[in-house]
Protein backbone atom coordinates (compact mmCIF):
# COMPACT_ATOMS: atom_id res chain seq x y z
CA UNK A 1 0.00 0.00 0.00
CA UNK A 2 0.98 3.27 -0.78
CA UNK A 3 2.01 5.76 1.43
CA UNK A 4 1.13 9.25 1.13
CA UNK A 5 2.60 12.94 2.75
CA UNK A 6 0.27 14.75 3.44
CA UNK A 7 0.45 18.30 4.93
CA UNK A 8 -1.74 20.36 7.71
CA UNK A 9 -3.82 23.25 7.95
CA UNK A 10 -1.15 25.58 9.48
CA UNK A 11 1.03 25.21 6.17
CA UNK A 12 -1.78 25.48 3.85
CA UNK A 13 -2.72 29.13 5.84
CA UNK A 14 0.87 29.89 5.15
CA UNK A 15 0.98 29.28 1.53
CA UNK A 16 -2.36 31.05 1.23
CA UNK A 17 -1.18 33.94 2.99
CA UNK A 18 2.10 33.96 0.70
CA UNK A 19 -0.49 33.96 -2.25
CA UNK A 20 -2.36 36.62 -1.15
CA UNK A 21 0.95 38.90 -0.28
CA UNK A 22 2.60 38.48 -4.05
CA UNK A 23 -0.62 38.43 -6.17
CA UNK A 24 -3.16 40.69 -3.99
CA UNK A 25 -6.24 40.18 -2.50
CA UNK A 26 -7.62 39.52 1.21
CA UNK A 27 -5.85 37.90 4.23
CA UNK A 28 -7.85 35.56 6.33
CA UNK A 29 -9.86 32.51 6.48
CA UNK A 30 -13.72 32.60 6.15
CA UNK A 31 -14.01 29.01 7.65
CA UNK A 32 -11.17 27.54 8.82
CA UNK A 33 -13.55 24.09 9.58
CA UNK A 34 -13.74 23.83 6.04
CA UNK A 35 -9.75 24.07 5.23
CA UNK A 36 -9.40 21.59 8.28
CA UNK A 37 -12.24 19.00 6.57
CA UNK A 38 -10.84 18.81 3.03
CA UNK A 39 -7.30 18.04 4.67
CA UNK A 40 -9.07 15.49 7.10
CA UNK A 41 -10.69 14.15 4.21
CA UNK A 42 -8.12 13.28 1.60
CA UNK A 43 -6.23 11.34 4.33
CA UNK A 44 -9.27 8.50 3.75
CA UNK A 45 -7.77 5.81 1.52
CA UNK A 46 -11.62 3.78 0.93
CA UNK A 47 -12.65 6.93 -0.23
CA UNK A 48 -10.19 8.79 -2.24
CA UNK A 49 -7.78 5.63 -2.58
CA UNK A 50 -4.65 7.13 -5.02
CA UNK A 51 -3.40 10.32 -5.88
CA UNK A 52 -5.41 11.32 -8.62
CA UNK A 53 -8.80 10.95 -6.17
CA UNK A 54 -7.05 13.06 -3.17
CA UNK A 55 -5.90 15.79 -5.48
CA UNK A 56 -9.02 16.18 -7.13
CA UNK A 57 -10.81 16.22 -3.50
CA UNK A 58 -8.26 18.84 -2.41
CA UNK A 59 -8.29 21.32 -5.17
CA UNK A 60 -12.00 20.95 -6.01
CA UNK A 61 -12.68 21.82 -2.16
CA UNK A 62 -10.68 24.67 -1.74
CA UNK A 63 -12.04 26.05 -4.96
CA UNK A 64 -15.53 25.48 -4.35
CA UNK A 65 -15.50 25.40 -0.48
CA UNK A 66 -14.15 29.13 0.03
CA UNK A 67 -12.57 28.34 3.29
CA UNK A 68 -10.35 31.52 2.81
CA UNK A 69 -11.71 35.36 2.43
CA UNK A 70 -10.28 35.44 -0.76
CA UNK A 71 -7.98 33.72 -3.59
CA UNK A 72 -9.15 30.37 -3.23
CA UNK A 73 -8.46 29.50 -6.79
CA UNK A 74 -5.01 30.20 -6.36
CA UNK A 75 -4.61 28.69 -3.14
CA UNK A 76 -6.40 25.80 -4.65
CA UNK A 77 -3.88 24.85 -7.97
CA UNK A 78 -0.75 25.91 -5.13
CA UNK A 79 -2.07 23.28 -2.59
CA UNK A 80 -2.34 20.45 -5.21
CA UNK A 81 0.73 21.28 -6.94
CA UNK A 82 2.58 21.04 -3.42
CA UNK A 83 0.48 17.84 -2.65
CA UNK A 84 1.93 16.41 -6.25
CA UNK A 85 5.42 17.70 -5.16
CA UNK A 86 5.48 15.81 -1.38
CA UNK A 87 4.41 12.54 -3.15
CA UNK A 88 7.15 12.51 -5.29
CA UNK A 89 5.50 13.67 -8.67
CA UNK A 90 7.86 16.50 -9.01
CA UNK A 91 7.53 15.95 -13.36
CA UNK A 92 3.64 16.87 -13.31
CA UNK A 93 3.93 19.96 -11.06
CA UNK A 94 4.29 23.07 -14.09
CA UNK A 95 2.22 21.42 -16.11
CA UNK A 96 -0.39 20.99 -13.27
CA UNK A 97 0.16 24.82 -12.65
CA UNK A 98 -0.09 25.34 -16.21
CA UNK A 99 -3.41 23.76 -16.73
CA UNK A 100 -5.08 24.78 -13.89
CA UNK A 101 -4.83 28.24 -13.76
CA UNK A 102 -7.87 28.36 -16.30
CA UNK A 103 -9.51 24.88 -15.46
CA UNK A 104 -9.78 26.29 -11.73
CA UNK A 105 -11.65 29.28 -13.25
CA UNK A 106 -14.37 26.86 -14.65
CA UNK A 107 -14.49 24.21 -11.99
CA UNK A 108 -15.42 27.92 -9.54
CA UNK A 109 -17.80 28.83 -12.19
CA UNK A 110 -19.77 25.38 -12.36
CA UNK A 111 -18.74 24.52 -15.50
CA UNK A 112 -16.16 21.69 -14.82
CA UNK A 113 -17.95 19.37 -11.89
CA UNK A 114 -15.62 17.11 -10.07
CA UNK A 115 -15.73 14.27 -12.40
CA UNK A 116 -14.72 16.25 -15.17
CA UNK A 117 -11.77 17.30 -12.49
CA UNK A 118 -10.82 13.95 -11.82
CA UNK A 119 -10.32 13.11 -15.49
CA UNK A 120 -8.11 16.00 -16.06
CA UNK A 121 -5.85 15.40 -12.82
CA UNK A 122 -5.67 11.94 -13.70
CA UNK A 123 -4.36 12.90 -17.48
CA UNK A 124 -1.75 15.61 -16.44
CA UNK A 125 -0.61 13.02 -13.80
CA UNK A 126 -0.13 10.14 -16.04
CA UNK A 127 -0.17 11.22 -19.64
CA UNK A 128 1.37 13.83 -21.32
CA UNK A 129 -1.48 15.35 -23.09
CA UNK A 130 -4.92 15.36 -22.67
CA UNK A 131 -6.77 13.09 -25.43
CA UNK A 132 -9.02 13.74 -27.99
CA UNK A 133 -11.79 12.53 -25.98
CA UNK A 134 -10.94 14.44 -22.90
CA UNK A 135 -10.27 17.97 -25.02
CA UNK A 136 -13.81 17.04 -26.40
CA UNK A 137 -15.63 17.14 -23.00
CA UNK A 138 -13.52 20.49 -21.74
CA UNK A 139 -14.66 22.15 -25.14
CA UNK A 140 -18.49 20.73 -24.19
CA UNK A 141 -18.36 21.86 -20.23
CA UNK A 142 -16.96 25.17 -21.16
CA UNK A 143 -19.01 26.33 -23.81
CA UNK A 144 -22.68 25.11 -21.80
CA UNK A 145 -24.25 28.17 -20.62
Amino acid sequence: MIQFLYFNKEYAILTHDFIIEKSGGSHGTKDIGLLESVLEHIQNDIYYPDIESKTTHLVYSINKNHAFSDGNKRSSIALGAYFLEINGLEYCVDKFIIEMENISVYVADNKINKELLFEIIFSIINYSNFSEELKLKLIEAINLD
